[in-house]
Order: C-alpha cells, then sequence, then structure tokens
C-alpha cells in the first residue's frame, strides 16, 4: 500500500495555498554588444500595434515559451502572473472589447529607468535588455518594466521574459500631491470662516453629518498607509485602534525589538525617514515616528476605540458599526457609523498560536506567555539563577533567547522542526544590494523593479542567492549545526523571501543571537514535542525534564482570517478566502485585493509591503467609489 509523501516542514504552506514551482531560464546564449533603447522600441512599437489591433497571435510571438506577464489592475482589477504565452493570449481574448491597456512607451524619465543591457538572473549569466515603462490604461496610467532576451530558437528575435505593467493613478482622481496640493487657504471675506484647527478636529472627530467611506481596523503600518494613500485620494476614512496611542502595536513589544529590515527598505509613503536616521529602527522609535506620521498626513485615528458591532447591508452596499471610543478628556462615547468598506489591519497575521499543552495552567513558574506577550526579561539579583525555556526559533525566538542571555538567565531554545538562518549582514546585502541601500534607486523605482519579478522567478533567483548567502555564512552556520541547531535553506533552497511569502514565518535573520548558541551560552533542545507542562518546567517526548522558571512561546500567529471570525463572526469568515500563501499563479492570496466580501478588505505586512500594496488597495477603493469598478468585475 503507497504511503503519502510527508511534506518537510521547510517546504510547508498555508493551507489551501500553492506550492510554487521554481521558474527556469531560457538558454540564449552569448549576448553581442546591441543598443538597449533601440531594442526596446523596437519591441514596444510592435506591442502597442498587436495591442490596438486587437492580434493576439502578434502579441503571442512578442513572449519567449516560460515568458510570464505580471499584472496589477492594468489588465483587469485583480493582480495576475500570465504564465507562457499561451495563458496571455487567452486572458487577451477573455475581454470582449479588448485589453484595458492602451499603450506602453519607454520612461527614460532618469538614469536608472533608461534602456540598459541587464541580467535577468542572479549570478548574470542570462542577460538582455531591460527598460521601464509608462502605462496607460482605458481608466488610468501606471508603470511597468519589460525585460527581453533573444530567442535563437526564431533568429534571435528579441522578445519579452517577462512584462510588468501597474496601475499608480486614475485618470481625473490624482493624488493631491504635488501640483494637485491643496491650496491651504481660502482668500476673501467669509462670514464664520472656521480656521485649520478647527476644521481639522471636526474632520477628525467625524462632527455632524460627516462619515468615513472607508474604516480601518488598527494604526499600525498597514492602516497607517492605507489611510494615508486613500486621503491623497479625497476619500474619507477612520482608524481605530484599541490601544490608548498610536504606535503601541510596536511600544508593547519585547523590550529589545529592533526591524530586522533596513531604513532603505522601510520608508512610508509621502515621508520618508530622515537622512539621520539608524539603519535599523528601534521598536519605541518607530513607535514616535508613527505617532508623528499621522499627525504630519492628518490621518483621522481613534486610539482606545473598540468595535463591538458591525452589520452589512448587500442592498446598500454599506456597515453599520458600533464604536465604543474613550476620549482625550475621558470621556467615553459610543458612535454609530456607516462606512462602505472596512479594511482589517490587524497586523501581518491573526490571533497568537499558543499551543494547548497538558498541565498549562499548573505551571508555578514565574512567567509562561506566548511572544507577543512578552515585555522583557527581569532583572536577576547577584548571586542568583533564573532558567527560561523560549520554544520556537524564528525571529522572536532568538531574540527573546539573546534578551534572557543579557539579563543573566540561563536559557534553553526549543527548536521542534528546523529553521533558515542568515546573517543580517551578508542577507541583506545579497538579497537587497543594488535597490535598497545607500545611494540605491529612488524607492520607487527600487519597488517597480523588486515587484516586476513574478514570484516563481523570483524564487528561481533566490536559490542562487541562497546559496551565495550560505556561503559567505558558512562559519556560522557550521557552527549551529555543531551546537546542535538544524537548519534548512527554505522552500525549494529559496530561503528567506520565499518562507516569508510562503507560511509567514521560520526564519532568523541573525542579529548576535546565533553566536550565543554557537558557544553554549544558549542551549538548544531539538527535534522533540512537549509531552506536558510541569509546575517546574516542561517534560518532553523523550523524558527529558528541562526546569524552568519562565516559559516563553514563540510560536507563531494564526491566519487572519480567524481575527476576521472573532471580530465580524462567522458568516463574514465562511465568505472570505484564506490570506497568504500562493495562488495558482503564484501570487499572493487574498491580501490587498478583494476577499470574496464586499466592502471587506485585508491588509497586512511589513513596512516595504504596505508601502507599495496601500496604493494599489487605495485604487481599487477609489475606482469603485467613482463608479469606474464595480465589486463584481474581473
Amino acid at each position: 500500500m503507497a504511503t503519502a509523501a510527508v511534506l518537510q516542514s521547510h517546504n510547508r504552506v498555508e493551507t489551501g495555498s500553492s506550492q510554487l514551482a521554481p521558474a527556469s531560464y531560457p538558454d540564449t546564449g552569448p549576448l553581442a554588444a546591441v543598443d538597449a533603447n533601440a531594442v526596446a522600441a523596437e519591441w514596444i512599437e510592435h506591442f502597442n500595434s498587436a495591442l490596438a489591433g486587437q492580434d493576439s497571435t502578434a502579441v503571442k510571438q512578442l513572449f519567449l515559451d516560460g515568458a510570464v506577464w505580471r499584472d496589477q489592475l492594468c489588465l483587469s482589477w485583480d493582480y495576475h502572473s500570465l504564465n507562457g504565452p499561451e495563458k496571455i493570449t487567452s486572458f487577451l481574448k477573455s475581454t470582449p472589447e479588448g485589453s484595458r491597456l492602451r499603450s506602453v512607451t519607454i520612461d527614460g524619465s532618469n538614469a536608472t529607468r533608461k534602456p540598459s543591457l541587464a541580467a535577468v538572473d542572479f549570478k548574470g549569466k542570462v542577460n538582455g535588455v531591460s527598460a521601464f515603462l509608462t502605462v496607460e490604461t482605458d481608466v488610468g496610467r501606471g508603470r511597468g518594466l519589460v525585460r527581453l532576451l533573444q530567442d535563437p530558437q526564431h533568429g534571435n528575435r528579441w522578445k519579452a521574459f517577462t512584462l510588468f505593467t501597474a496601475m499608480h493613478e486614475l485618470r481625473g482622481y490624482e493624488e493631491m500631491v504635488g501640483g494637485n496640493r491643496p491650496q491651504g487657504v481660502d482668500h476673501g471675506g467669509q462670514v464664520g470662516r472656521k480656521n485649520w484647527q478647527e476644521r481639522r478636529i471636526a474632520t477628525e472627530n467625524y462632527e455632524g453629518d460627516l462619515e468615513p467611506t472607508v474604516l480601518i481596523l488598527g494604526a499600525g503600518q498597514g492602516g497607517l498607509t492605507s489611510a494615508a494613500r486613500l486621503q491623497q485620494l479625497q476619500v474619507p476614512t477612520l482608524i481605530i485602534d484599541q490601544n490608548p496611542r498610536i504606535g503601541d502595536n510596536w511600544r508593547n513589544r519585547y523590550h529589545q525589538l529592533v526591524l530586522h529590515d533596513p531604513i532603505w527598505y522601510d520608508h512610508l509613503p509621502y515621508v520618508p525617514f530622515p537622512p539621520h536616521w539608524p539603519v535599523f529602527t528601534p521598536k519605541d522609535k518607530l513607535a514616535e515616528w508613527f505617532e508623528s506620521y499621522a499627525r504630519l498626513l492628518e490621518l483621522n485615528v481613534w486610539t482606545s476605540t473598540t468595535l463591538t458591532d458591525a452589520k452589512w447591508d448587500d442592498e446598500k452596499r454599506q456597515w453599520t458599526v458600533t464604536l465604543i471610543r474613550q476620549r482625550a478628556d475621558g470621556e467615553t462615547e459610543t458612535r454609530t457609523l456607516q462606512p462602505r468598506h472596512v479594511i482589517q489591519a490587524t497586523g501581518h497575521s491573526g490571533e497568537a498560536k499558543v499551543p494547548s499543552i497538558k498541565g498549562m495552567d499548573g505551571f508555578k513558574g514565574d512567567r509562561l506567555c506566548h511572544s507577543s506577550q512578552f515585555r522583557g526579561a527581569h532583572s536577576i539579583p547577584n548571586g542568583t539563577t533564573k532558567r527560561a525555556i523560549v520554544v520556537g526559533c524564528c525571529n522572536s525566538g532568538h531574540d527573546i533567547a539573546q534578551d534572557f542571555y543579557e539579563h543573566g538567565y540561563d536559557v534553553t531554545m526549543v527548536q521542534r522542526s528546523s529553521t533558515y538562518v542568515m546573517s543580517s549582514k551578508n542577507g541583506l546585502d545579497v538579497l537587497l544590494g543594488g535597490l535598497y541601500e545607500e545611494g540605491g534607486p529612488e524607492t520607487e523605482d527600487a519597488d517597480l523593479m523588486f515587484m516586476s519579478i513574478p514570484n516563481a522567478m523570483l524564487k528561481r533567483m533566490h536559490q542562487d542567492a541562497t546559496a551565495e548567502i550560505s556561503k559567505r555564512d558558512e562559519s556560522m552556520l557550521k557552527g549551529l549545526e555543531k551546537a546542535g541547531f538544524k537548519l534548512d535553506d527554505g522552500p525549494d533552497d529559496a530561503g528567506f523571501f520565499m518562507k516569508y511569502f510562503q507560511r509567514g514565518g521560520g526564519y532568523y535573520i541573525d542579529v548576535g543571537c546565533s553566536q550565543l548558541i554557537i558557544d553554549g551560552k544558549i542551549h538548544i533542545k531539538q527535534g522533540q514535542e512537549i509531552e506536558e507542562v510541569k509546575p517546574n518546567g516542561l517534560l518532553f517526548k523523550d523524558g527529558e525534564m528541562l526546569e524552568a522558571d519562565e516559559i516563553i512561546f514563540a510560536t507563531g500567529y494564526e491566519n487572519m482570517r480567524g481575527t476576521a471570525r472573532k471580530i465580524f463572526g462567522d458568516e463574514l469568515a465562511e465568505s472570505v478566502k484564506d490570506v497568504w500563501g500562493f495562488d495558482e499563479e503564484g501570487e499572493l492570496r487574498t491580501m490587498w485585493r478583494r476577499t470574496g466580501h464586499p466592502g471587506f478588505w485585508f491588509f497586512g505586512g511589513n513596512l516595504a509591503l504596505c508601502r507599495y500594496y496601500s496604493r494599489m488597495l487605495a485604487l481599487q477603493i477609489k475606482a469603485m467609489e467613482e463608479g469606474i469598478m464595480k465589486y463584481e468585475d474581473p
């Protein structure tokens, strides 16, 4: 009888999502000297002609076998990665009135954007021409990027290996920035005119008949960036958060938390970090920045506010929500609002994932909690010893274990499966170098270059990048293995980013804890499940007992759909799709796109993803509000 294959931990995917296969590179042969601008201009001329004539055969001939057209809101009101000429032409044929994309042109507005010779692989062995594009659609404008390679099977004709198109603005509804910025004053005699401060207070509190079109749950990076984008599109938006202050979602996390991503990767829309900002941002500094960001952008945020009831009217296409708000003066008020959209921006994931283990209620030590509740290690009086166990070996687990060690604890980390580890310097240099670094491209250009890589191709590139990082980190990785720490190289050996996209965890960006493990200063208990929580520690299935004064479960978080169920109930939770993980085309599921329930959106991710996709989400909502798009549109 055949036995089902067991999926190894590092290849695990979110329930119901697709196992993304890495792409392959075409055999193009050596590249002779070429005029990059002429090559790009000729391809674009043929492409525009084929689009205008709705000539699917001509379009097909412009793409290599294995090519991918990745699109965000230009071909449809969704995100697609169309794999291969057949799927590309089939998708274009599926629109009776023809492609919504009207034309593309070369964008040579700065040195980065001009057509150039460029590699499409990590090792620099597959070379072609890369060109930034400006994009015109039936309703708006955008940007794009095409990578062209020669096809040796057809006389070295230049064809697209990847094409990326992304909507950036709706025609007639452009952002209120630059030349569209507000005047700030209405000159002339106006009886009873209110000043800016009075108008600001009325808007922030939604006084009188004012109603938000969009209600956002959560004042973290997801809520703030999406509100910022919506505001610049003149969509009235209110953020609510249960915490007393903006930034508390970071401020209340563990004491030593510092972002593992560098500043160049983390800028927020409209107001980038100033030039004196540190490379890695401490949590409390980020919290202060979030407060300042909300004030500078005049975002409407109600803190100390709880949503107690939410009902959707499908006929009116609007919500009725009840909020309990504690105002700054200490008074509590109940407000009923009727937004047309609700964005759940309550974090990258959902509720804390705490395992149910026999004996947890009987622990007699000082502390047993999830990492989300951990505020920091306690100081230990001289001459005493405290023992801590951290269950889980990803970023939070390592940071917490290091915090315990630095406070004098005897620390053990429990690693049940395997972990991908890369050093902060080598990993970020390899993965982000050339894009997000001091003196690198403008953030908008770096985002375009990164997003223009279809995820299957990104996975293939990161197989080589992961091998390079491992080579640079060889001494550290050997030391960890010697210490009994089990390593992996991520899904299909594609490392950090793919683990993040595919399952949202399972990795550690080393900022010092690995050496403590190598030196034996932090102990590892590997490969054993916990049998029982005893009053004085943990009993494992192999019979070993580890005593502990404190036990921290750094065991991750549930899917955001679970949080939606808790807040909005079973009916909504059953109507929306699962979040994160890849769909069958290789796009991330449900996040920043329609969820399956009208008027309800999920929004999460790190600062970089929030910066980028906040625009995409805001454009969809604005298009619906102006009647440009319907929720049911493809």
